[in-house]
This record gives structure tokens, C-alpha cells and sequence, in this order.
């Protein structure tokens, strides 16, 4: 029966996001439809007491601060000066300046948070300039795609906020935590780079300028802007002196201050900025209020409990649990984005992630992973949407570019199952 009225759940929320109706108010009705016809709770109270309490978490502040910084970056020419910084330094590497899409998506998600605003602000810039200096379109798009995710591991990241509040677990630890995997991930990026610039000697333009030491130096210049910025956020976390809503803060006035000496900081430029982030907070506000009163319908029905039950009767080991979860995570991501997979599956998933005894922290970043992953999967892929609209070309080829990147974050994740360390070892010595 337990099952019955899962599965009828589940089809009836299909049903309402296939009929175009927001996520959010799919999810507030398809709790609703559950509180009212499985419970003798009454639905409309026990709605807007979870709405009230889902959206006035102080914890949830850090959300809008962070997408704020990002919108305000998005406008500056940090982007340009990246390039500009890192270029003379990869004269002589494998692959030369095709790293840029790496390191730079890497840099830019240190302050971004967002895996499309990584993907297209860092796009905006290295494409046409990769694509004038002769570089194959395919390895350059499929860089971009992948390295665009990690926006969403390399604190501060908008899912982690997400995922930490869903949870209930420290999102300053989440945010250190993910510092190393991102740097994991960023490092297998350039390992590929490498194999595939030796296997294609040809392919590969020659360096067309040679630059000294001191050359080198003095184009570092245009780095110093963002390195400070990121140490203001994540230093000011990793030391204890900020929370993570404090170094919110504290990364939007370091913005505006970075916009304003760029010369990039207008009334208008300012007021996009922020009518962007209330657009995307009060989406992702909607769906996380959604969630917590779908959470509390399939609380009261005992759904969790049976469906913790229900997988705990498979016997399944901590490995097949995160295997099976995993692949359930990738198909999930084919049709939802990110935070729609977090929100509409923590609640349930928690239990036995506990019950097995996996660390919330470890969990919250491997899951991060998975839903990187999912940012490159057609038809929901949203790395490839952000591509297509800036190259024009199809969905599929794109999504084939992409494909070695995401055979490297399996190998991630079989990386970080083997050596959890790389993912705990930073929050356990985490001041506070």
C-alpha cells in the first residue's frame, strides 16, 4: 500500500510538471493532494506553516547574497583579465591555451557559485579568442562544458546552500569540503587536455609569442583583482572570522567595490544586477518552500520511514547504495535540473544515507559531483543550453564534446569513495 501511494505521488508530480506548472507549486500541490487524502492533518495550515518556516531561515540568506555576487561579476570584465593573466603562462604546456577554459572556469567559480554563469561568462571570452588563434572547435567546446560545472563544487556553490539547508548540515563545512574534490576534478580536466594535445600534436596551434619570466609576472597583474576577492570569501570562512551568510556579504560589497574599479558599475548595471538574483532566488525560494511541505506530507504518511525500510531490506553496502544512487542521480538529471534533484530527493534519501554511515558532509559533496554530471546530460543539460545559445550548434554534438568530462567525474567519484579523506580532510580541521 506504502508503495502504491508512492508511486501514485510520484506520477501525479510527473504529471504536473509535464503540464508546464511550476516546480515549486507542483510540489506544494502534490504535498497537499498527500496531506489531505492520507492524513487527518489538515493540508492549508500546515502549508503556510511550512512555507513561513522554509523561507525565513537565516541560513537561507547566504542563497541571494551569493547569486547577487555572481550577477554582479557577470558585468565586469573579470573574465578578459583572466584570460589575459593566465595566457603567457601556458606557452608551453600540452595543449597551451585550451587550459584557459579550465583555469579559468576553476578561478571564476571560486567567486560565481552558478555552474551557467561559470560556463558563460568564462564561454563568452575564450571561445571566439581560442576559435581566432585556430584551436579545434570540438575539444574547446567540450573543455568549456565540463569545466563550466564546477561552479557548482568549487565554493561558495548555490547547491551546497541548497543541499546544507535541505539537510541540515554546516554549509561553511560543505563549502571547504568541496575545495579539494574541485581542485580533483580541475586537475583530471588538464590531464586530458595533456593526453589529447600529445595524441593530436598537430591539432594543436603553435605558440605564436614567446614571453619572459618577468613578462609572465607583470600579466599576473589582471589576476590580483579575483585572487583577493576569493580570499575575502573563502578565507574569511576557513578562519572562523565569517559564517557563510557573513562571507556572502562581505562577497558582494568585495564586487561592487571590483565592478566600481573596473569601471563597470552603472545604475544600470547595479539594477540588472540584483532584478537577476530576486528572479533565480525566488524561483529556487519557491521550490525549496515546495519541498519542505512535500517533506512534511510524506513525513506524516511514513513514507521516509518505509522507503529507508524498503532499500535497508535490499542489504546493500555503503558502495552499492552510492552506486545505485548515483545512477539514479544521472537518469533524475535527464529531466530535472540541479536543485530540483536535491530538493525533491533529500528528504527521502537521508534516512538511509545515515542509517548506512555515510557522512552528511561527504554525501552533500559526492552528491554535488552527480549533479555536475547531470549538467551535461541531454535533454536537461543545462551547460549545453548556456553553450548552444552562445556556438548555435546542436545539442547532440555538443553533449559528444562533453562526454570525456564526464567519464571523468565518474572517475572522481570513484576517487573520492576510495579516498574520502580528500573530501573530509579540510572541514575536520575547519576552525569552529
Amino acid at each position: 500500500m506504502d508503495m502504491a501511494i508512492t508511486f501514485g505521488l510520484i506520477l501525479a508530480l510527473f504529471a504536473l510538471l509535464g503540464s508546464g506548472i511550476w516546480i515549486g507549486l507542483a510540489l506544494l500541490g502534490v504535498g497537499w493532494l498527500g496531506m489531505e487524502m492520507f492524513t487527518t492533518r489538515a493540508g492549508g495550515d500546515a502549508m503556510a506553516v511550512t512555507i513561513w518556516g522554509a523561507s525565513s531561515s537565516w541560513t537561507l540568506t547566504a542563497l541571494p547574497m551569493f547569486l547577487w555576487m555572481g550577477e554582479i561579476l557577470f558585468r565586469t570584465r573579470l573574465s578578459s583579465d583572466m584570460f589575459k593573466g593566465l595566457a603567457p603562462w601556458l606557452e608551453k604546456l600540452p595543449g597551451r591555451l585550451l587550459h584557459v577554459n579550465v583555469i579559468g572556469c576553476t578561478i571564476f567559480a571560486a567567486v560565481s557559485g552558478s555552474s551557467a554563469a561559470t560556463c558563460a561568462t568564462i564561454g563568452k571570452i575564450t571561445l571566439p579568442e581560442l576559435k581566432k588563434r585556430g584551436y579545434p572547435e570540438a575539444i574547446t567546446i567540450g573543455t568549456l562544458a565540463g569545466a563550466g560545472t564546477l561552479g557548482l563544487l568549487i565554493p561558495p556553490s548555490i547547491i551546497m546552500i541548497v543541499y546544507g539547508v535541505a539537510a541540515e548540515v554546516s554549509i561553511a563545512k560543505l563549502f571547504i569540503a568541496g575545495v579539494f574534490p574541485g581542485i580533483l576534478l580541475a586537475t583530471l580536466f588538464m590531464g586530458w587536455i595533456v593526453v589529447w594535445a600529445l595524441l593530436n600534436p598537430d591539432a594543436v596551434p603553435p605558440a605564436t609569442e614567446q614571453t619572459s619570466f618577468g613578462q609572465k609576472l607583470y600579466a599576473s597583474r589582471h589576476l590580483i583583482p579575483v585572487v583577493l576577492l576569493i580570499t575575502l570569501v573563502l578565507g574569511s570562512i576557513y578562519t572562523g572570522v565569517a559564517t557563510a551568510t557573513e562571507a556572502a556579504a562581505l562577497g558582494v560589497v568585495g564586487s561592487l567595490v571590483l565592478a566600481a574599479a573596473q569601471g563597470a558599475l552603472s545604475w544600470n548595471t547595479f539594477r540588472e544586477s540584483l532584478f537577476g538574483a530576486t528572479r533565480l532566488y525566488c524561483m529556487i525560494a519557491l521550490i525549496l518552500a515546495g519541498s519542505a511541505f512535500l517533506t512534511l506530507s510524506m513525513g506524516y504518511m511514513g513514507l521516509p520511514r518505509h522507503l529507508a525500510e524498503w532499500i535497508a531490506s535490499l542489504g546493500l553496502g555503503q558502495f552499492g547504495l552510492l552506486f545505485g544512487l548515483m545512477i539514479f542521480f544521472i537518469i533524475l538529471g535527464c529531466f530535472l535540473d540541479g536543485i530540483s534533484m536535491v530538493v525533491l530527493t533529500i528528504a527521502v534519501i537521508q534516512p538511509t544515507i545515515v542509517a548506512a554511515g555515510i557522512d552528511l558532509i561527504w554525501f552533500g559533496v559526492f552528491l554535488v559531483v552527480v549533479v555536475e554530471m547531470a549538467q551535461i546530460t541531454p535533454p536537461v543539460g543545462f551547460n549545453l543550453f548556456v553553450i548552444q545559445g552562445m556556438t548555435g550548434k546542436q545539442l547532440p554534438w555538443i553533449a559528444r564534446t562533453a562526454l570525456p568530462a564526464f567519464f571523468l567525474m565518474v572517475a572522481a567519484v570513484g576517487l573520492l569513495y576510495a579516498f574520502p579523506g580528500i573530501i573530509t580532510w579540510l572541514p575536520q580541521r575547519m576552525v569552529g
